[in-house]
This record gives structure tokens, sequence and C-alpha cells, in this order.
């Protein structure tokens, strides 16, 4: 499969429509067409395509107008829309935040993994890594129990401790 840059697609294009304006047949003209650009020419249904537009009055050597999203929507705003969104309610659904934000599936789930540094858990999503607001938390809870260690000599003597097995709680919408 051929990659061709937008001015060499135009050239053909240029020349598909000089050779319809002289009355060649579509065939004559891929012919030409294979000639003069060989391994870069469009494709013979292209190369159809095109003529037939020429040949019907279309005059034009660009690519129409293409309804729907652009090709590329990920914005800063539409980051902190979805950020926003996944704040007030972590149990959405990818579909639900990219019909909100107008914005397709895969750019959501995109700007979810990738721009935020998320993914799924059980039904919620959670930073893959701690947010500023979990980071802060836990220089509180760090600050307050140095605190308790240098007003009660004995509190290390009272910590009761079991095997080396950890286990970890972590519910993001709780309220520490």
């Amino acid at each position: 499969m051929a990659i061709f840059t937008m001015d060499q697609r135009k050239a053909q294009r240029v020349c598909i429509k000089f050779c319809a304006n002289l009355g060649k047949s579509a065939t004559e003209n891929f012919k030409v067409i294979q000639q003069g650009f060989g391994d870069q020419s469009l494709s013979r249904t292209q190369m159809f395509q095109w003529h037939t537009r020429f040949k019907t009055g279309h005059t034009s050597v660009d690519d129409d107008e293409h309804a729907g999203r652009p090709t590329s929507c990920t914005t800063p705003e539409t980051v902190a829309r979805i950020q926003e969104l996944i704040r007030q309610d972590r149990h959405r659904t990818i579909r639900d935040i990219a019909e909100e934000v107008e914005v397709g599936y895969g750019t959501c789930q995109r700007v979810l993994t990738e721009e935020l540094g998320m993914h799924r858990v059980a039904a919620k999503f959670v930073p893959r890594i701690l947010t500023a607001d979990q980071k802060q938390q836990r220089v509180n809870v760090c600050t307050e129990l140095r605190q308790l260690a240098s007003d009660d000599e004995t509190l290390l003597s009272r910590v009761i401790t079991g095997d080396e097995s950890w286990v970890y709680g972590y519910d993001p919408e709780a309220k520490h």
C-alpha cells in the first residue's frame, strides 16, 4: 500500500482531470497515471472514482469536507472536563463520558489511561499513581503519627504486629 503526501495526490488528480477533459477513457487515464507515477500512483478504484467525478462536472481536486468529529479532539479543555466527570462519579462508563464530552470512545479511553493515568478497578476509575490530594493526605497522616510518637514515648511499644502480610483497603471515594 502506497502512502501519499497531499501534494502527490493533488498532482495525480490534476493529471486525471486533464486527461478526462481531453476525452480519454478511464482505462486510458489509468495507464497514463501509472506510467507517470509508477508505484506511487493511485489505486485503480481511486483513479476511476476521480475520473468519474471530473467527467460529471466536478472541478475541484481537493477532497470533500468530511462530516463528523475532528481527527484530534484531545484539548486541555477536553481532558479537564473528562477529569471533572470522573471526580464527580467514578462509576461512569467510558461510553457515557464520551457522549457527554462529545468525543469518540477511543479518544475518551486514551485520555483516561494515557493523559490522566487512570485504570478501571472494580468498576471505578482510580489513578495509577497518587493524586496531589492523596499525597497530601499521606503527609498529614505521617506528620500526625510523628507528633504522636514524640508526645508519647511508649506509642511504638503498644503497636501490635503480625506476620509479614499486608492488606490494603483503598476506597477512592472515602473521606479521610
